[in-house]
């Protein structure tokens, strides 16, 4: 039987001098890429007794071992566990205990983690990718050490490959278990979605820990045999010289990254020529940073999903339908998404609902969690959690998040919709609208803001802007200015944090 691992076989058959993963300089051919893939498998079996089921999980900064040792996961009918290199060291034990992990691959940037890992996890192997550990191995000795024998287990693309914790926006980190054959369709969609070809050159600067910086064009690109650069992460500095050094024609960034890449003073003169397009997404993309790319002359493609659709499912296409403004784009190909109201009555265009998705694509499930998996997984669609509307064609708008939904006196807030008039006045750099409890109205909007550097704005001139624009019943009952917003590792503001410490700041305060 076929395993996803296959495919980049048959590349290095076909192929085997092409450049597959290009970092810092040096370039692993699809021949070296495979070796070092069977390599790694065969001294995982051998050496440390992987078996299909058992889980791995790499705590890294984004590395080609990271990506061999995906697919030699995929050969051993094993699961790999990407770590969130940001999470606390009291998250990162979560998720090792969650996963019941066997094996821990690291780099020695991390090792903070090790002294609790002896204490909580103690049968927990520990890797090394540039260091020994203590009681542990190093990478390149596993390797050494791996006997030449074929006693693989049988695979194929049922197995389970992924268990990516979810970012956390909602609350407690849940598994989504992703199955070889979601990489699989993920990747065909990518492919559909960029024209994606083997002469493509994908330029790598998000996390490998999440499905975005993974999925959406990274192993596409390989399993169409096309060359990925990796960095090992994001700064605009290198972003910017890799688009001249290396000339990728595809590359991935969310709304933060495109922010930072765009204000540098760098960005005028960079030779953005040989990209065809960037892909953006996992917040909603403001207009501004989409024209920023469009005014040099490349295109921006919006992409839709979550860590539990890996991520592709509704997605705009490179050369396709001219792009509606706001708009995320059609269902991918073999994707169905639809919206819901409360009661599972499907909507009608124009009316504002759940988004739930259906396809190949999905998660089998949150893993060791059934009872949130039933909750999430209904009739085989997802409930993503997630507000939006369609029109008559079809198209799709995200609207907010069905968590941060703020209902006030029986009327719903969308806190998008807040946020973005907040950040159309010339002063907001960022913000973020909560629910805040209220005694009369149940809740009240509250607005955490970011002034721009320099900027004397202050709450009543803030508050006039808004109810230009908005009903007053959405204007946020008090405006906080601040320095920082709680976020994931992708930028994503994670409003469930800042509505905690709006609560706990409310304690024994009544606002004004």
């Amino acid at each position: 039987m076929l395993d996803l691992c296959t495919l980049i076989e048959r590349h290095a058959a076909f192929f085997p001098d092409k450049p597959a993963i290009c970092f810092e300089g040096e370039t692993l051919s699809y021949a070296a890429f495979n070796h070092r893939i069977e390599r790694v498998a065969r001294a995982l079996k051998s050496e440390l007794d992987i078996e299909r089921g058992d889980r791995i999980a790499i705590l890294s900064l984004n590395r080609p071992d990271y990506l061999v040792l995906l697919y030699a996961c995929a050969r051993l009918g094993a699961m790999l566990v990407p770590m969130n290199w940001r999470l606390a060291v009291s998250e990162q034990l979560f998720i090792l205990s969650d996963a019941a992990v066997k094996v821990l691959v690291l780099e020695s940037a991390f090792e903070a983690l090790l002294p609790a890992l002896a204490q909580y996890l103690p049968s927990t192997n520990v890797i090394g990718f540039d260091f020994e550990p203590m009681g542990g191995n190093t990478w390149e000795c596993l390797l050494h050490r791996g006997q030449d024998e074929n006693r693989n287990p049988h695979t194929d693309l049922s197995c389970p490959l992924l268990i990516v914790y979810t970012s956390g926006t909602t609350g407690r980190p849940k598994g989504a278990v992703l199955r070889q054959e979601a990489l699989l369709w993920n990747g065909l969609m990518s492919q559909h979605m960029h024209g994606l070809t083997s002469a493509d050159h994908v330029l790598t600067v998000l996390p490998l820990f999440h499905v975005g910086g993974l999925n959406i064009q990274t192993t596409p690109a390989l399993h169409q045999g096309a060359t990925v650069t990796l960095h090992s992460r994001f700064t605009p500095e290198a972003t910017l010289a890799a688009f001249e050094r290396d000339r990728p024609t595809l590359s991935v960034l969310v709304p933060a990254t495109i922010q930072a890449l765009t204000e540098h003073p760098g960005w005028n003169k960079a030779d953005v020529s040989a990209l065809r397009a960037i892909s953006t997404g996992s917040a909603m993309v403001p207009q501004h940073l989409v024209e920023r790319f469009v005014e040099r002359g490349v295109a921006v493609l919006q992409v839709y999903g979550s860590t539990e659709t890996c991520p592709i499912a509704i997605h705009t296409t490179l050369g396709g339908d001219p792009p509606r403004e706001g708009s995320t784009g059609l269902p991918g190909l073999f994707c169905e998404a639809t919206i819901i109201d409360d009661l599972g009555n499907e909507l009608p265009p124009g009316i504002p609902g759940e988004i739930i998705v259906r396809g190949p694509q999905v998660f089998a499930e949150y893993w060791g969690n059934q009872q949130v998996t039933e909750e999430a997984l209904r009739n085989g669609w997802y409930h993503t959690g997630d507000i939006g509307r369609r029109d008559a064609d079809g198209y799709f708008w995200i609207e907010d998040r069905k968590k941060n939904l703020i209902i006030s006196g029986g009327e719903n807030i969308y806190p998008a919709e807040v946020e973005r008039v907040l950040k159309a006045h010339p002063d907001v750099l960022e913000c973020a609208v909560v629910g805040r409890p209220d005694p009369r109205w149940g809740e009240v909007p509250v607005a955490y803001v970011i002034r721009r550097s320099g900027s004397a704005l202050d709450a009543e001139r803030l508050t006039t802007h808004l109810q230009l624009q908005l009903a007053r019943f959405k204007t946020p009952r008090q405006i906080i200015f601040t320095n920082n917003l709680p976020r994931t590792a992708l930028g994503k503001i994670q409003h469930y944090m800042l509505k905690e410490t709006d609560a706990s700041s409310q304690q024994g305060d009544t606002p004004k």
